[in-house]
């Protein structure tokens, strides 16, 4: 007798529903039954050349429209990678819908938009949960007993990250992400999520009590009414004195690192975001020395690597699949878990809080829940 499986439905054809294609097959618990598109013809094209790479043991339905994956009795959750001015919608129809929803991020364009697609999910009763796949990495759990044990790093005083690539001219010219009618947020929320949400990771969701934003630079493609943010930064400050800063481009070379300072040492985590290529996840603490003897000035470098056994992608046990074997766990289990949502928002409200400072000349916005 074969074990449950969570059955999907992406809705949208977009190029990071391909990894995810290969996250559902590889999961164990979950199988994909169909693809819906704006046309029939882009969902058969998308599961043809998905399907040649990483078959399912049955092709999944071609479909020509979103409410017609909405209505099917055979899919119990639905992807949605749709561009994040097009969410709120397709979120809401899809709980309304009795679907479980996993939706990219950033999750919606406002925290408005984010409190309605949880009130929906909360009424119908289903999982919510955002794409962020670092999230369900092991590392995370080999990091946090570090950052905790009281002695790698001591207590936590800076949390520092960058996460940013160089997008070229094309990009600029032509991608969703400088719409304001799609990606309203541009490199702050394409790249700035996972900035923001690792930060509330690290201090366990306690929320800053104020954030500044800077706009460095922004642009948009023709048919853009507004321009989005290209290049940005942000400080954020916490209760007891701890502070965090980020960076996010479109026109800064491959970056993805994570710096947690603290009173005895301090933890680097280079690729937190896509682990680099292998069968590891690591990152390093250090406990820099200084001695001072004489005329000899010795700054000593004491560093150990930890890692876990994890492939960086398209395997068993990478944290694209560990993500929707969790989520398929939850909607197998018949339990609804909030905590999931709850992250969400609290990234948008202080990705918004960010933004709302950039664009009022740097004003610091102090943040209430």
């Amino acid at each position: 007798m074969s074990a449950p499986q969570c059955r999907w439905g992406i809705l949208g054809a977009a190029v990071i529903a391909r990894k995810n294609w290969q996250a559902i097959r590889l999961s164990g618990n979950g199988t994909l039954t169909a693809v819906a598109s704006r046309s029939v013809e882009k969902s058969r094209q998308f599961i043809a050349e998905n399907q040649a790479h990483v078959p399912f043991p049955t092709v999944p339905a071609a479909l020509g429209s979103y409410d017609e994956l909405l209505k099917r009795s055979d899919v119990d959750a639905i992807y949605i990678p749709l561009p994040t001015g097009l969410r709120k919608e397709w979120v809401i129809k899809a709980a309304e819908a009795g679907k479980h929803v996993l939706v990219e991020k950033p999750v919606g364009v406002t925290t408005a938009d984010v409190r309605d697609m949880l009130a929906a999910c909360q009424k119908s009763g289903v999982q919510f949960m955002d794409g962020v796949m670092f999230m369900h990495s092991q590392r995370l759990q080999k990091l946090r007993t570090v950052i905790d044990d009281g002695e790698s790093i001591g207590r936590l005083r800076r949390i520092a990250m960058q996460f940013s690539f160089n997008a070229g001219d094309e990009f600029l010219s032509n991608n969703i992400r400088v719409s304001s009618n799609l990606e309203p947020q541009g490199c702050l929320g394409d790249l700035g999520w996972y900035t923001i949400r690792f930060a509330l990771w690290t201090m366990n969701y306690q929320m800053p009590i104020r954030v500044t934003g800077r706009l460095l630079d922004e642009a948009k493609r023709a048919d853009s009414p507004t321009t989005v943010p290209l290049e940005f930064s942000a400080e954020m400050l916490f209760r007891d004195g701890v502070s965090a800063s980020f960076y996010n481009s479109f026109q800064t070379e491959n970056q993805q690192w994570a710096h947690l300072s603290g009173t005895k040492g301090f933890v680097h985590v280079p690729d937190f975001v896509l682990p680099f290529f292998g069968s590891e996840a690591a990152f390093t603490v250090s406990q820099a020395a200084f001695h001072q003897s004489g005329c000899d000035f010795n700054m000593e470098d004491h560093t150990r690597r930890e890692a876990v056994r994890e492939y960086s992608n398209s395997e068993a046990n990478a944290q694209e699949t560990n993500l929707f074997r969790t989520f398929n766990d939850l909607v197998l289990s018949g339990r609804v878990d909030s905590h999931w949502g709850d992250i969400a928002l609290r990234t948008q409200i202080v990705l918004d809080a960010c933004l709302e400072s950039a664009r009022n000349g740097n004003r610091p916005i102090d943040i209430t829940v």
